[in-house]
């Protein structure tokens, strides 16, 4: 075989390699593409939450953008995957957006999910165009402790032990006993609470327990685009710790919801929608 043909196969064997095993590549989370347009959103859900969270949102906007709706890995019936941490899932969503060539896409992130678009848009300020955070903070930890300081090297082991090694039972009783505090709309509880049951639960613990370490109040200095901050009614009786936690982020958008808690998109969707559609078409 003389050297040309070497070249030839060699150069096929990339072209092959790139589009092949490109294509295969895996992230952190299940993508559902749906909708048209020419500006693309991404959904990120919540803590244990499945994309379904996102589906009444999606119907809203499908006819005007393309959208890419997530599903973490390990949450609500997927597969989990070694090294799930807060900060490798804020990667992969970058990885797909660069790879798949989505410029300047809007995120819409609830809860660990707006955390997630936070830390994108603050890690990567040229790379998104709008961010909507659906109730979610910079800090968790900072509310009950403003002084907060994340550990370096954090250990969830303990956590992961004592989810483990629930039953079924007594993990579903200890979800169904949380999901009132999270949820008014009754008729979308069990639901939630099922993506939770579903959820691979070292994922579960070993993910709550990072994100309860993050803290994110003073990179969010570094974002650029427009943002609107969706926060649950609760939370304007406190509004100097909320702002304080958002006082880095200059243009921040605070906008306090009318009634319910933190499923906003279920409780108080009519304000919701309003605030959407209202950011989304401002210029």
């Amino acid at each position: 075989m003389n050297k040309y043909k070497i070249t030839i196969i060699t150069l096929l064997f990339t072209f092959l390699s790139v589009n092949v095993f490109g294509q295969n590549k895996t992230y952190f989370f299940e993508i559902q593409k749906t909708g048209q347009g020419k500006q693309a959103i991404i959904f990120i859900p919540g803590f244990a939450s499945s994309g379904e969270v996102w589906n009444e949102t999606k119907t809203e906007f499908e006819k005007e953008y393309i959208c890419y709706t997530l599903t973490m890995a390990g949450f609500a019936g997927l597969e989990p995957q070694n090294n799930s941490t807060f900060k490798n899932w804020e990667n992969s969503i970058v990885d797909f957006i660069k790879d798949n060539k989505i410029i300047s896409p809007i995120l819409i992130g609830h809860s660990m999910g707006g955390g997630l678009a936070l830390a994108i848009a603050s890690d990567y300020p040229d790379l998104i165009s709008k961010i909507i955070v659906v109730d979610a903070l910079p800090c968790l930890q900072a509310l009950s402790n403003p002084s907060f300081k994340s550990k370096e090297k954090n250990d969830c082991s303990a956590a992961a032990n004592q989810i483990t090694a629930m039953t079924d039972e007594q993990f579903y009783k200890m979800q169904k006993l949380s999901i009132p505090r999270l949820l008014v709309d009754s008729t979308m509880q069990e639901k939630v609470v099922s993506w939770s049951v579903k959820s691979d639960r070292k994922t579960f613990a070993e993910m709550y327990c990072d994100f309860w370490n993050t803290d994110l109040r003073e990179k969010i200095k570094n974002i650029k685009c427009p943002n609107l901050i969706l926060l649950e009614s609760y939370f304007v009786n406190i509004k100097p710790s909320i702002e304080e936690q958002y006082k880095n982020l200059k243009t921040a958008n605070l906008q306090y919801a009318n009634k319910g808690l933190h499923f906003i998109m279920y409780d108080d969707s009519e304000w919701y929608y309003a605030q959407l559609k209202k950011f989304l078409t401002t210029k």
